[in-house]
């Protein structure tokens, strides 16, 4: 591949959150972009904001649920760009329900957009980058919540739980073809809905913070730091990782003072 072009990075939810900053970042950095969202209006505006001409940045409407919807997206950014150099999957929902009473729909929609999703984006991106001899890097949204867990957000709990194994199980499959899989893990982070939520509620952002050591919420740029990080040189060692930015919350065994 000549210098000259610029290397591919597709990003799912990328119309908001920490999918946003990811491609922001990654545009940032030089690479073409294409963002991939299921809400394609908002991620066309947002795609149409970094890059008004349209030549580096792309959105595309994407159902990551979906086997069909992701072999018809992926062809048309492979027409665009041609094989990605790096795969951030981002793309996540959560569903809050009592245990008892969370239905078997409910419980198959979160795993297949926060888990079935990165096998199905990631199998065939890992086929193009093999075929055209891309040492790429794959990185998957994880969350803290692999490892803790909150009663009423079960699904989620074990989809994240899910993209650590399949992190690590891809990792040493693609070994062989210097393509590297490492996966982020979030603690509290400032995207749109916990500011919406969370933020605006003093008593539960209290209890995350007497959690946080570092005493306060990450902000969606941070983690895009680390995957800009995963898809350099500087990371050209690491693989079959997962990279928790929370704070501190995973070591602590008991509570911090919040300073308010």
């Amino acid at each position: 591949m000549s210098e000259d072009i610029k290397p591919l990075v597709i990003v799912t939810g990328a119309a908001g959150g920490i999918g946003l900053a990811c491609a922001s970042r990654f545009f940032d950095d030089g690479y073409q972009v294409a963002m991939c969202d299921i809400d394609l209006v908002k991620v066309e505006a947002e795609a149409a904001r970094l890059d008004a001409s349209g030549a580096d940045v792309r959105g595309y409407g994407l159902d990551v649920s979906s086997a069909q919807d992701v072999e018809r997206c992926l062809a048309d950014i492979f027409e665009w760009g041609g094989p990605a150099h790096v795969l951030v999957n981002v793309a996540g929902i959560v569903h809050k329900a009592p245990f008892l009473e969370l239905a078997e729909a409910d419980f198959d929609r979160v795993l297949g957009v926060n888990l079935k999703s990165v096998f199905l984006m990631s199998q065939p991106v890992a086929r193009e980058m093999v075929a055209y001899g891309v040492r790429g890097s794959i990185i998957n949204m994880s969350s803290i919540n692999a490892v803790v867990a909150i009663g009423d957000q079960l699904a989620y709990a074990v989809s994240k739980g899910g993209i650590n194994q399949m992190t690590r199980a891809m990792a040493l499959a693609l070994a062989a073809s210097g393509i590297r899989v490492n996966a982020i893990g979030p603690g509290t982070i400032a995207t749109d809905l916990a500011q919406n939520t969370l933020l605006r509620d003093a008593d539960a952002l209290r209890a995350v913070l007497s959690r946080t050591p570092l005493g306060r919420v990450g902000d969606v740029e941070e983690i895009a730091g680390i995957a800009a990080f995963l898809a350099s040189k500087d990371s050209s060692y690491m693989t079959g990782q997962i990279l928790y930015a929370d704070g501190g919350r995973l070591v602590l065994n008991h509570t911090v003072p919040v300073h308010e």
